[in-house]
C-alpha cells in the first residue's frame, strides 16, 4: 500500500551556511516549494549547536527541533563536521536527519561526514539553475515525503 506525502505537517529546517548568496537561494526557494516549513538560518557551527541545544542566546526559547538540518561543512567558529559529529553524538539530537550541502567534494571530507553518520552529501552546483533544481529536490523529498520520528 503507498503512503500520501504530508504536505500539511509543519516542519522546521535549520540552515546553517555562512556564504549570505548561497542562503538566500536555499530561502528562496524553498519558499517557492509552497510546504509548510520555516526555515532558520545560522551562519556559524557554534550558534548551529547554540540552536538546537537551546543554549547561548537561544537559552530559554521554546524549543523547535528542526526536522532537517542543512549544514555546510565549511564554517566560522565550529566546522561542519564538528557540528556533524555533536548532532550525532547527542542522543537527544541524533535522529534528527542531516544533509551536506556543501561545496567540497574532497573524499576525505565526504568519506568522514558518512562515518560520522551524515544523511546526505550533496555538492553545490556551480551553476545557479542547476543548484536551484537540486534544492527543490531536495526539499521535496526531506519536507514532503520522507518519515522521521517526532521527537
Amino acid at each position: 500500500m503507498s503512503r500520501a506525502p504530508h504536505p500539511e505537517r509543519e516542519t522546521t529546517v535549520l540552515l546553517v551556511e555562512d556564504d549570505a548568496a548561497h542562503a538566500e537561494i536555499v530561502l528562496r526557494n524553498f519558499t517557492a516549494l509552497g510546504l509548510r516549513h520555516r526555515v532558520e538560518h545560522v551562519s556559524d557551527g557554534e550558534t548551529a549547536l547554540d540552536y538546537l541545544r537551546r543554549t547561548g542566546s537561544y537559552s530559554g526559547q521554546a524549543a523547535s527541533r528542526p526536522g532537517l538540518v542543512l549544514l555546510d561543512l565549511r564554517l566560522p567558529r565550529l566546522g561542519g563536521l564538528e557540528v556533524l559529529a555533536a548532532i550525532k553524538g547527542d542522543a537527544r539530537l541524533d535522529t534528527i536527519p542531516v544533509v551536506a550541502l556543501t561545496t567540497s567534494s574532497a573524499d576525505t571530507d565526504v568519506e568522514q561526514a558518512y562515518r560520522l553518520g551524515v544523511n546526505s552529501y550533496l555538492v553545490k552546483p556551480f551553476e545557479r539553475d542547476v543548484f536551484e533544481d537540486l534544492l527543490t529536490t531536495l526539499g521535496r523529498y526531506w519536507l514532503r515525503w520522507n518519515e522521521q520520528p517526532r521527537a
